[in-house]
């Protein structure tokens, strides 16, 4: 196929990729979101994704290095300051916190020592090579293709929305700080994906530059996936939880053992 898309034809195709494997389709949320998990294997959860949240910014920074355009560079930082904050230390205002607080807003809330996530020590080592491919795809590739990589923001809301219902209804951790990085990336996330999209609408002119964009967003979601993935067999089943990962205290899993 080399005949050029439509701009709504492709936005189509874009689309399809979450409806078909966007990571609210993985067991383990649907465990989470449902009430079906322990304390531990949320904790679990919130450890891992904390590296996704602090490497975000890295992600972006590494986009913004090859933009030529100002205006350009000046729209996308605002996704750096999302996540890393313009609060000064000591002083709280809460216009100004950012993800990486808020999300640490939700370890603190699960019990988890913030030195301790902070330090990325119990990560599982699918987690930290999922998140890495991710920072290393957005250096290699084209711009074109980086901003494409980031439009699983497409489907972000709902799954948000899905998880302050679940958290609300299901656990007792969940109040205003714990949830607070979901709230704001209601209002975050339309805005940014608005303009990625209609970068990539505009400036994937062939149609090989259109598939790029396809195989760019696929790439994302199967990382996303894959990270689940790690997840589910660490601490739901067969719950193998690799050496030097965490460990929760309510769960007596078995190890890998030599």
């Amino acid at each position: 196929m080399t005949e050029l898309l439509s701009p709504a034809a492709f936005e189509a195709e874009l689309r399809a990729i979450g409806e078909r494997q966007y990571h609210d389709l993985h067991p383990f949320h649907q465990l989470l979101h449902g009430g079906k998990l322990a304390k531990g294997q949320i904790q679990a959860w919130a450890l891992n994704r904390f590296y996704y949240q602090v490497s975000i910014p890295r992600k972006d920074l590494s986009i913004m290095a090859r933009m030529d355009d100002p205006a350009l560079r000046r729209t996308w930082l605002q996704r750096v300051l999302d996540h890393d904050g313009l609060g000064v230390d000591g002083q709280v205002d809460e216009s100004k916190v950012g993800g990486i607080e808020r999300w640490l807003r939700l370890t603190d809330g699960l019990g988890l020592d913030r030195d301790y996530v902070i330090s990325l020590e119990g990560l599982l080592p699918a987690t930290r090579y999922a998140v890495d491919a991710y920072v290393h795809f957005v250096r290699d590739h084209s711009l074109l293709e980086a901003v494409a990589s980031s439009l699983t923001e497409l489907f972000a809301p709902s799954i948000h929305r899905e998880r302050i219902a679940g958290f609300e209804q299901n656990y007792s951790f969940a109040n205003d700080a714990t949830l607070s990085y979901f709230r704001k990336r209601l209002t975050e996330a339309p805005r940014d994906v608005e303009f990625g999209l209609q970068y990539v609408l505009d400036n994937a002119r062939t149609r090989e530059q259109q598939n790029q964009c396809l195989r760019a967003l696929r790439f994302k979601t199967e990382l996303l996936w894959a990270q689940l993935d790690a997840l589910h067999h660490a601490y739901v089943t067969p719950a193998l939880i690799p050496p030097g990962a965490f460990v929760p205290a309510d769960m007596d899993a078995p190890r890998y053992t030599r």
